[in-house]
């Protein structure tokens, strides 16, 4: 079990090497960041504005005021999905077609390595990008709590709804990598994927029944709505548990296929 647990290290240690030597993580933690702290800005700027037309109002001052944790943290988070669909296929393009493309694949199948280490390692070196850059854009929300007046709760639960919700992204992505040796065409296929996917809910309304809620249920995005709220339920869990575990499975399948070519 040591072993195993040494050879996924090194496979993600080599993962994290690749990725900080060539400008791809700089580029895409740093545009990621800016356009985190852009939005933010604006949903904050926008409550603001909103809490001025309140005050302006003595009508409305009967009426609850909105809450910053939805009207601005679970507004960035919503927002934070869509950059996602965008930003994770740029880090998972290269995962294993840029190792087709060179020829190291193939060192990699003759080496005492199993397919399975090969993957998960891989999965783990993309996932501890994408974590740090989560938690990167978690410090804004952070700033709220400690000059605002705002739930901590729904801060942790929706993070932990994205981290979930990015990690299977990634492992859809890695899967989408596998079955090419071209760059370009995993980006923009993961791209296309992951889109759909999420917006495999906006017919949900007018199919109705069980179709309708087979789409909601098959949604990351839908999945996600009650933990930017502060609710965890065990079937959301389970849900991108089953998402990351299917795209590991696919990455193997299609590796192993090619290994033994």
């Amino acid at each position: 079990m040591s072993g195993c647990v040494k050879n996924i290290y090194a496979i993600f240690k080599r993962e994290m090497l690749a990725f900080f030597v060539s400008p791809i993580a700089y580029i895409v933690i740093t545009g990621f960041i800016f356009l985190c702290a852009y939005f933010f800005y604006n949903f904050l700027g926008y409550y603001d504005l909103v809490l001025q037309q309140y005050a302006a109002m003595p009508y409305q001052m009967n009426k609850q005021l909105p809450s910053m944790n939805e009207f601005v943290v679970a507004r960035y988070y919503y927002t934070l999905m869509v950059i996602l669909v965008f930003m994770i296929p740029m880090l998972t393009m290269r995962l294993i077609a840029e190792e087709k493309r060179t020829g190291t694949f193939e060192l990699l199948a003759i080496s005492p390595l199993s397919v399975t280490e090969i993957v998960l390692g891989k999965f783990f070196g993309v996932s501890f990008v994408v974590i740090v850059m989560l938690l990167l854009a978690f410090l804004f929300p952070c700033l709220l709590y400690i000059y605002g007046q705002i739930e901590f709760m729904p801060m942790l639960t929706g993070l932990i709804g994205m981290i979930l919700y990015a990690l299977g992204f990634v492992a859809i992505g890695m899967a989408i990598s596998s079955f090419t040796s071209n760059q370009m065409v995993a980006a923009i296929s993961s791209m296309v994927v992951l889109l759909l996917l999420y917006m495999i809910n906006s017919p949900a309304e007018s199919v109705g029944g069980s179709i309708g809620e087979l789409l909601k249920y098959l949604s990351p995005s839908e999945q996600v709505v009650d933990m930017l709220l502060g609710v965890v339920q065990l079937k959301t869990v389970i849900y991108f548990v089953s998402v990351i575990l299917f795209g590991i499975f696919l990455s193997q399948r299609a590796l192993e296929a090619q290994r033994w070519r």
